[in-house]
């Protein structure tokens, strides 16, 4: 069976699928890896009209891994909403049980697997009205698969606010978060060099790694990397 990690943003384009693609290019190095996510929206179609998961090819191209696009990801949307209106208007309602099966097929298969969350940690997956059905939110799937979770933040102006606030609700939730990588940042940077120091010491999680513009290797090695992996 594989050891799983969970990579939580703090909001919609902080750089968790650039994350992503990075920490599965330095687990693919030294093991068999791959990637997972249970739903993506906003994809594009291809010449003969099928739906292309975009961050699963991402990742895919950046990492170099031998892992079928189709095993990726077993929902796709092309409107770039929330999975859960997305899939309201396009039809194919996101099941847990099937997020779980997919999920467990790839675990028999691969050493480490990087399963990857849609928007922040309050997004809705699947959401019934009426109220009928068991409704499914990002917190949900990572207790159905039992993650620890690390927290992906753009490290510009309003991340003390967005990281903070991540990090308090996901522990309040009994959600185990073992760290951050910071995005898009810049060393020297007076302002992000603050918002590292407040992050830490308001959240009480360490930084793992820093990612900057234009990175094609994370400053993480394999061994401290593979560690969070449970």
């Amino acid at each position: 069976m594989s050891r799983n990690l969970f990579i939580c943003g703090t909001g919609t384009d902080v750089g968790k699928t650039y994350a992503s693609s990075l920490i599965v290019k330095k687990l693919a190095a030294n093991s068999r890896a791959a990637y997972y996510k249970a739903a993506m929206s906003g994809n594009q179609r291809d010449k003969n009209g099928n739906l292309i998961p975009g961050d699963a090819k991402f990742v895919k191209d950046v990492s170099g891994i031998g892992q079928s696009i189709s095993s990726m990801c077993p929902y796709i949307y092309e409107n770039a909403y929330s999975p859960h209106l997305a899939s309201r208007v396009e039809g194919n309602p996101v099941s847990l049980e099937m997020v779980k099966n997919k999920f467990m097929e790839l675990a028999a298969a691969y050493e480490f697997i990087t399963v990857e969350g849609s928007g922040g940690i309050l997004c809705p997956i699947h959401y019934d009205k009426s109220g009928k059905k068991t409704n499914i939110f990002l917190e949900d799937i990572i207790k159905a698969l039992g993650l620890k979770s690390i927290i992906v933040a753009d490290a510009g102006l309003g991340t003390i606010n967005s990281l903070v606030l991540t990090a308090e609700y996901m522990k309040s939730r009994n959600l185990c978060v073992k760290g951050i990588i910071f995005n898009h940042f810049v060393p020297g940077d007076v302002m992000q060099e603050d918002n590292v120091f407040m992050c830490e010491k308001l959240s009480g999680l360490k930084t793992l790694a820093f990612i900057k513009d234009g990175d094609t290797d994370l400053n993480l090695d394999f061994k401290t990397l593979s560690g969070l992996y449970e």
